[in-house]
């Protein structure tokens, strides 16, 4: 069994999962992304906002299929604004405690207004998102850098050496295989 972190607790070092409050009534939802006063995620020098992005990804799809994204000097904050993704962070940091820790974190609107989430995203700390369920995910990212190629890295999973708990390399088709099991639902 994969897994699969749905509380928004994350237990590489340096991730920072903070709940955000859905303010439902009979008009909709608004929720807050990003703050100023919020200093877990927010620090004008050290990880200030520089830009706004979101991405539309199709049911079943993978940001990427077969690689990590990673960055050595940028901080992504992801928010789901509409759809689920399962989010894969794997600290591949030489001298962070958690060295070689997986973590798979279930985000999205779907989960309920308790488990919405910002998620933030440390340098050399790898990660890649599939989306799940029948809906496209509408992903919002607050990174700290504009963009740079330069600070964008992609690392194959099979050149990676990430393994799941039970051995097996890490791949998006484990979770697939799996995910009825754990989600209660096909991708």
């Amino acid at each position: 069994m994969l897994p699969l972190v749905q509380d928004g607790r994350a237990t590489i070092c340096d991730v920072v999962v903070r709940r955000l409050k859905v303010n439902r009534d009979a008009r909709g939802i608004l929720v807050e992304a990003l703050r100023t006063d919020w200093p877990d995620v927010f620090q004008a020098g050290r990880r200030p906002f520089t830009q706004c992005y979101y991405s539309v990804t199709y049911p079943g799809i993978a940001r990427d299929e077969d690689r990590w994204h990673a960055h050595q000097h940028q901080d992504d904050r992801f928010v789901v604004a509409q759809g689920d993704i399962v989010l894969a962070l794997y600290d591949g940091r030489q001298d962070s405690p958690t060295k070689g820790q997986l973590n798979l974190l279930h985000l999205g609107t779907n989960a309920g207004d308790e488990q919405q989430h910002q998620v933030l995203v440390p340098p050399g700390v790898l990660h890649a998102y599939l989306v799940i369920g029948a809906h496209p995910a509408i992903l919002l990212n607050f990174p700290t850098r504009l963009y740079d190629s330069s600070d964008e890295g992609r690392i194959p999973f099979a050149q990676s050496g990430v393994l799941l708990p039970d051995g097996r390399p890490f791949s998006w088709d484990a979770l697939r295989r799996e995910q009825e099991t754990i989600l209660g639902r096909p991708t």
